[in-house]
């Protein structure tokens, strides 16, 4: 590859992974793949075995493929990152060593080699030549390494590169307030301070930062948040580092001698260096609103900032709005809102203008009038039907209307520090997006933006990847994506709704049926009572969004999706094919909508396999289905099960399930004779209950059938080994092996 080509391609991993090629935003692939290239960018320059790899991705639920697909990963991985590349080329970038993988990239591709490279130059030079070296190194960090993707066997990996950045930022800290110049490692020190709340050297430099800048009061703060912080969590005193920074801001020249430490009015650093306990129901998600509020700080602070938070629906990106403008409205920020809606007459600019008229009212009568009287004005005074049919001007009108937007909450920040919101940006319409772009490339002093989006159900559009990379060039930025739950986090939110500790099967069923949805979690939590077990029913509420996510869903997806819910969460498109009777190709087409709903998704251990997102997707579905239409599918499943896997042991308890879910429509012999088989089968492991079950339930058919033979094969292995002999089964018994002349048995 050229030395053109490879500059062409940068990638960043202190922070969340994102990679550009050519100037343009490019996906990493599959959760996993992205996972797995995260993990070679952050051991760049040194090989990784394929075993460590392993288990630094599955830990100790790695499936027998998992080495086919790390060597899949690495092909596409090779392809993402140049897409020239031949076929079985190796490329420039991921390299093969016997067993091992290495990524190798020079400081102007990989963020991370340039950070190493920087300190160390850093930390070989004196004075401003090495702050200003400190000042770039530091700049590059955009959030915790790897943007928090961690397993917990990876993580030490990642929080190795945190630490890197931790001692940078300390070391920076000192060069900076011998020179009179902390302001400009404030932003980073911030940032690592709300990575690594108990890490003193960090928090010690916040403090003395802080103090350096005239901003004692704050630094006060800091001090007696982290005090507090080691006190209430650790049971610890705060340590040297700590208490040095604490004398030194008290014995600054510029702090009172006497009367009353100066209240701040945001105490900025405070809050994202040591962020509090999240508010009441808002679980897990203390780091990514400390985010949130390190960009309001940076507004009251007179500077100015953007974060978006992107994630599936439900995931609570919206609660996460809701705190940060609380937060800034709590200390004297204006906070307008602007939100998308989905329809096809929703007026053009809604989101601006609900955000705008605030503003707008909010000035002084003059200028209200002298806005009101331009461009700004037709797009705020046309309300109702007048409203649905509004179109944006083109060319310089819509410049000079872009422009007054600037101007007007320019001069609504030099009031006070203002925050815009912007929520459901998915929804918004194309004009709406392009003066977001436009005023994120013009943000006025003490301005910050925060807005939500999804990253799936809808994908964003184009015009919105223009915004959110337009953006993302700010180095006041920041972007993050809202994960689910841990299974921790999920049984704090039980609590917190129910008002009791679950048991920990109760929080394991829920966080694997919801995949850790906080909204998924919330609602199936509300079900919980003495007499409903976790896995009892779909919530109503839930039944509703996903029926509102089919509805528009043509015949034959639809029909498709009916008979993947059948099948399971996890669905094998070489079966699915089989039972709908559809070409692999065109099953292929037809399933690209349910992964743009986020119904379905990628099977992250095989290629020919899709899953649900929840479980709870796919059993409102199945719950949509009739049951004469249920029956039909069960059958067409089960019959595809026999044709792909003929004698196969291993599917022996699905076949018999699906076999015995369609009723009379199977041949009750055949139902009789799969459910036999699963039970021989359940019992082998042993999974006797279940062997119980299924012979139970293979005497029935049999019977049905009038296959004594088979009949009586049930009904014996389950008194000898399976169930409490009863007089009413050793009758049975008796009475088939007499019939069948077997009289042996029969006594």
């Amino acid at each position: 590859m050229s030395i053109a080509g490879q500059q062409s391609l940068r990638l960043q991993v202190l922070g969340p992974l994102r990679l550009w090629r050519g100037g343009a935003e490019v996906d990493a692939g599959p959760r996993q793949q992205a996972y797995l290239l995260a993990l070679l960018l952050a051991r760049a320059g040194r090989p990784t075995s394929t075993t460590e790899l392993i288990d630094l991705i599955w830990g100790d639920d790695a499936p027998a493929s998992a080495l086919n697909v790390i060597h899949k990963y690495v092909g596409s991985l090779r392809r993402v990152l140049e897409p020239q590349l031949p076929v079985r080329g190796t490329g420039a970038f991921v390299h093969r060593r016997t067993n091992a993988y290495l990524f190798t990239a020079g400081p102007g591709t990989l963020d991370l080699v340039a950070f190493r490279e920087l300190v160390a130059r850093a930390k070989a030079a004196a004075g401003h030549a090495a702050l200003d070296l400190y000042a770039e190194a530091l700049g590059l960090w955009r959030g915790p390494a790897g943007g928090g993707i961690a397993t917990a066997a990876a993580a030490p990996v990642f929080a190795a590169l945190d630490d890197e950045f931790h001692d940078a930022c300390a070391a920076a800290a000192g060069v900076a307030a011998a020179l009179g110049q902390p302001e400009r490692v404030l932003p980073a020190v911030q940032l690592a301070a709300s990575m690594a709340p108990f890490h003193e050297p960090v928090q010690a430099s916040l403090v003395r930062v802080l103090g350096a800048a005239g901003r004692q009061a704050e630094a006060l703060a800091v001090f007696c948040a982290v005090r507090d912080r080691l006190a209430d969590e650790l049971g610890v005193d705060p340590g040297p580092a700590l208490v040095d920074a604490h004398r030194q801001v008290l014995t600054s020249s510029s702090f009172p001698s006497a009367g009353p430490a100066p209240v701040p009015v945001a105490a900025p650093a405070s809050s994202a260096a040591a962020p509090t306990a999240a508010p009441a129901g808002l679980v897990g998600r203390t780091a990514e609103l400390a985010v949130l509020r390190w960009t309001v700080e940076r507004a009251l602070a007179g500077r100015t900032a953007i974060a978006f938070v992107e994630g599936e629906p439900g995931a609570g990106k919206t609660r996460l709005l809701e705190e940060t403008a609380a937060f800034a409205a709590r200390h004297g920020a204006l906070v307008v809102w602007g939100s998308g809606l989905q329809g096809d007459g929703v007026p053009s600019m809604w989101p601006w203008e609900q955000a705008l008229g605030p503003v707008v009212d909010g000035l002084p009568a003059p200028a209200r009038e002298k806005w009101l009287a331009g461009e700004l004005g037709g797009l705020l005074e046309q309300r109702g039907e007048a409203a649905g049919t509004r179109s944006v001007p083109d060319g310089n009108a819509q410049f000079r209307l872009f422009e007054q937007v600037v101007a007007v909450i320019g001069q609504a920040s030099a009031q006070r520090p203002t925050l815009l919101v912007f929520d459901d940006l998915h929804w918004a319409d194309a004009a709406s997006l392009q003066l977001l772009g436009h005023l994120a490339t013009r943000l006025p002093d003490r301005t910050a933006i925060v807005g939500a989006l999804r990253d799936r159900a809808p994908l964003p559009s184009s015009d919105l990847s223009r915004v959110l990379a337009a953006a993302g060039r700010s180095p006041d930025h920041r972007r993050f994506r809202l994960g689910p739950l841990g299974l921790a986090d999920v049984a704090e939110l039980i609590r917190h709704e129910t008002g009791t500790d679950p048991e920990d099967g109760v929080a394991r069923s829920i966080y694997a049926r919801t995949a850790g949805n906080p909204f998924f979690v919330r609602e199936l939590s509300r079900l919980l009572d003495g007499d409903s077990p976790p896995g009892a029913g779909v919530p109503s509420t839930v039944r509703d969004v996903v029926r509102r996510h089919v509805a528009g869903l043509d015949r034959d997806t639809s029909e498709l999706l009916d008979v993947a819910a059948l099948i399971g969460r996890d669905v094998d498109l070489r079966l699915l094919s089989r039972a709908a009777g559809v070409e692999p190709a065109d099953c292929f087409e037809r399933l690209e909508p349910l992964h743009a709903l986020g119904l379905l998704e990628t099977s992250p251990d095989d290629p020919s396999a899709v899953r649900f997102a929840h479980d709870l997707v796919r059993e409102s579905i199945s719950e949509t289905t009739t049951q004469q239409r249920a029956l039909r599918l069960h059958l067409r499943v089960a019959d595809a099960l026999d044709h792909i896997h003929a004698g196969d042991e291993a599917v022996a308890e699905r076949l018999a399930f699906h076999l015995w879910a369609a009723g009379p429509l199977a041949d009750p012999g055949r139902t009789a004779e799969a459910l036999a088989r699963a039970g021989r089968r359940a019992a082998s492991k042993p999974a006797y209950l279940a062997a119980d079950r299924q012979l139970r339930q293979s005497a029935q058919p049999a019977r049905a059938a009038g296959v004594m033979d088979l009949e009586l094969s049930a009904v014996v292995r389950r008194h000898s080994g399976y169930d409490s002999s009863t007089f009413d089964l050793l009758d049975r018994a008796e009475y088939l092996a007499r019939t069948l002349g077997r009289d042996a048995e029969a006594a």
